[in-house]
């Protein structure tokens, strides 16, 4: 790819050191089914809090236990490190007046960011009774929340169209929400036209890249067919032969991003998002490359 011309990259490393000061960071995690699993997830947290994140969210399950245990662990996260700890909220899965009570808990408790989102239909569900724009409008009308939605640049497997999809995203930002944290991607094009496309159709917030750093190709394969998003050719050529080698597909995986955020800053995206799957590694090498440093270091 021509971007990774010698001296391209030094012009995209000096644009990286000149926006540093301005980037900021914030990771998602999701809650641990195991001790070994909840371990490792903390060990990440503890890495990745003396990058100063902008803010942390904790994915959501559909099923109540899981919920439970998204609730737990942001009110550990915000106890423990003192971050702005973002729950996972859906509206699929719970009435009205369970989302109220949910929302005055975590506002009661210090919890003032949430994720508002649909939730995925479980089969046979059927036309849901509300949607991620009803869920920020409630959220808004209880407690003045900072409310971060999801957008998709190569669009919601459910949308109609790919406009009906960025009309259904306004309309999330209208009814009062922060930002937008896109789907991982690995087409840096298409995220660019459609953050193009969102300019276009008046939506000013955010449209913050979800990165998705990859060291397991044939899970981030699968992870991207169940999203409907693109797998480039020259992407899965770099790690090919390499099933058996873990070493080297964190290296190259390692190399795949840093090129895609140092083209994004370029671009002149500032907000990055980082899906950790609950490890540090990649995630605090990819927060170096943006001049992104732990708080020890800067003093």
């Amino acid at each position: 790819m021509g971007y990774t011309h010698a001296g391209h990259i030094d012009a995209l490393n000096q644009n990286i050191a000149e926006l540093s000061d301005d980037i900021n960071v914030s990771f998602e995690f999701f809650p641990p089914s195991t001790p070994k699993m909840e371990e490792t997830l903390w060990n990440s947290v503890h890495r990745l809090k003396d990058l100063q994140p902008k803010f942390v969210s904790v994915t959501y399950g559909a099923n109540s236990g899981e919920r439970d245990r998204t609730h737990s662990i942001i009110k550990e996260i915000k106890s423990q490190t003192g971050l702005v700890a973002a729950p996972h909220l859906t509206c699929i899965d719970a009435s009205r007046e369970e989302l109220c009570h949910i929302a005055d808990d975590y506002w009661e408790n210090g919890i003032h960011n949430i994720v508002a989102l649909r939730g995925d239909i479980p089969p046979g569900g059927g036309k849901p009774e509300m949607y991620a724009a009803d869920l920020v409008t409630l959220l808004k009308e209880r407690h003045d929340f900072d409310i971060s939605v999801a957008a998709f640049p190569e669009v919601h497997p459910e949308a109609k169209s790919a406009q009906a999809d960025l009309l259904n995203l306004k309309r999330k930002i209208e009814a009062g929400a922060n930002r937008a944290i896109t789907q991982f991607f690995f087409d840096i094009e298409c995220y660019l036209r459609f953050r193009d496309r969102c300019a276009a159709t008046g939506i000013d917030v955010e449209i913050v890249p979800g990165i998705l750093p990859v060291s397991n190709f044939k899970q981030a394969s699968r992870f991207a067919a169940m999203n409907h998003v693109k797998v480039p050719g020259w992407m899965a050529k770099q790690f090919e032969g390499l099933d058996d080698d873990p070493t080297t597909r964190q290296l190259v995986g390692a190399s795949q991003a840093i090129d895609m955020i140092r083209v994004l800053s370029r671009e002149g995206v500032k907000d990055f998002h980082f899906y950790t799957l609950n490890r540090a590694e990649m995630t605090y090498a990819l927060c170096h490359t943006l001049g992104v440093r732990p708080v020890q270091q800067t003093a």
